[in-house]
């Protein structure tokens, strides 16, 4: 069965539904049950995933040396399901064995135990990079920055690591420690930082009614993740703000690694009262489209705040509230995580996340790799949760002066 709602996990997966219809099962000769689950996974990727070159690869004569080799147990099965895909050479395409895929889950529901660290997977030479750490977290207090390259988790290369696999080496008991080599991107040499897991809550939206030295009042909301009830949650503080009188509004989107691809949507059409939000494009080059429609709930001015950390699910709805002439951007240029990923039900509770379409901004710029430009740069500054937004934050004194002459235009139009 595939997930009808699927997210962009903490290791900064942008992620759609899709509906795969079933092929043969191939051979005449019965399948073991072993065999039978890696022709599954086979199956799935042969249907849904993006190369229809499958990385310049024979996938048919991929799966026949999977099955070829001898699978004694689970493990030997999950491995060389493991090997399949690793030819792809697409870390987002990946097997989530069943305590990794319930872990994946989990996180959904706003709560996990670990250190915070939102990650993804440099194709060469292979390291880590962090995303964003999560507000309140033990990484955010450490001082890990977004870009950073995490080499090693307590004396394990990362290169060495599939996502998941270094995702569960940092989840664990809380009270306990874990050791990661980080390296910084203007530093040639690595540095050693040991972390304690906690329990990390997952608020997605922190509000707050600011009033600028002119006396201009505007709403504040720092969106930390889009996952199961972040569009409800945003919406009701826009309405709040607004009824305490917000004369305009200020989204902070930074060090935000995205989550579920349709709460980034409904939380547009928030915003927009008409206009494409996203594009994707499958394998075949086919485009479809998610459009607002009917009235948003506001029309102030508004201003996004985006930086390094600001990924998929997050650059969907900047680049949707940009293209459209929405929102004014600031601060510095964007991630740059483009594709889509689908998760997928394997018969022994173990999942597949494949990656299945890539997505466009309305403009149809592809971001993936690039990232999105915002129309005011302005650099990033190492910051903690007391320092965010207040005088000590340059982006937010730029977008907080962008949106007073956003107001201003307003009020003489």
């Amino acid at each position: 069965m595939i997930k009808p709602l699927l997210r962009l996990s903490i290791l900064s997966l942008c992620l759609i539904g899709l509906v795969v219809g079933g092929v043969s099962a191939g051979p005449a000769l019965a399948l073991t049950g072993e065999q039978t689950l890696v022709a599954e996974v086979w199956r799935i990727v042969n249907r849904a995933y993006v190369d229809e070159t499958f990385n310049h690869q024979n996938w048919w004569f991929t799966r026949q040396r999977a099955l070829d080799r001898p699978l004694a147990s689970r493990d030997d099965t999950y491995q060389a399901i493991q090997d399949m895909l690793a030819g792809l050479e697409d870390p987002y395409t990946r097997l989530l064995p069943p305590e990794q895929y319930r872990s994946l889950q989990t996180s959904t529901a706003g709560e996990l135990t670990g250190v915070g660290l939102q990650i993804s997977k440099d194709e060469q030479p292979g390291w880590l990079r962090v995303i964003a750490p999560i507000e309140g977290s033990p990484a955010e207090q450490a001082g890990i920055q977004p870009q950073d390259m995490v080499l090693e988790i307590d004396g394990v290369a990362t290169t060495e690591l599939t996502l998941d696999e270094a995702a569960a080496r940092m989840r664990g008991q809380r009270g306990t420690t874990v050791t990661l080599q980080l390296r910084s991107p203007d530093e040639t040499t690595a540095h050693q930082v040991s972390l304690t897991r906690d329990v990390i809550t997952l608020n997605p939206v922190v509000a707050e009614l600011k009033t600028m030295p002119t006396g201009q009042r505007v709403g504040y909301l720092r969106l930390s993740q889009f996952n199961g009830n972040a569009s409800e949650k945003v919406a009701a503080a826009i309405r709040t703000l607004a009824d305490q009188g917000a004369e305009g509004y200020l989204l902070d989107l930074r060090n935000n690694p995205g989550g579920l691809l349709q709460s980034g949507i409904e939380i547009a059409r928030l915003w927009l009262p008409q206009g494409t939000i996203v594009y994707t494009v499958n394998r075949q080059g086919i485009l479809d489209s998610f459009e607002a429609f009917g009235q948003a709930i506001t029309d102030a001015p508004l201003v996004v705040l985006v930086n390094e950390g600001t990924a998929s699910a997050s650059e969907i709805l900047a680049g949707a509230l940009q293209d459209n002439g929405r929102a004014t951007l600031v601060g510095s240029t964007t991630f740059g995580k483009g594709l889509i990923q689908s998760l997928f039900d394997l018969s022994d509770g173990a999942g597949l996340a494949v990656t299945v379409a890539k997505y466009e901004t309305p403009a149809h710029h592809d971001i993936n790799k690039l990232g999105i430009k915002p129309d005011r740069i302005v650099a990033s500054v190492p910051l903690n949760r007391d320092t965010v937004a207040t005088d000590a934050d340059p982006q937010y004194q730029a977008a907080l002066e962008m949106l007073s002459q956003a107001k201003v235009l307003a009020s003489a139009s």
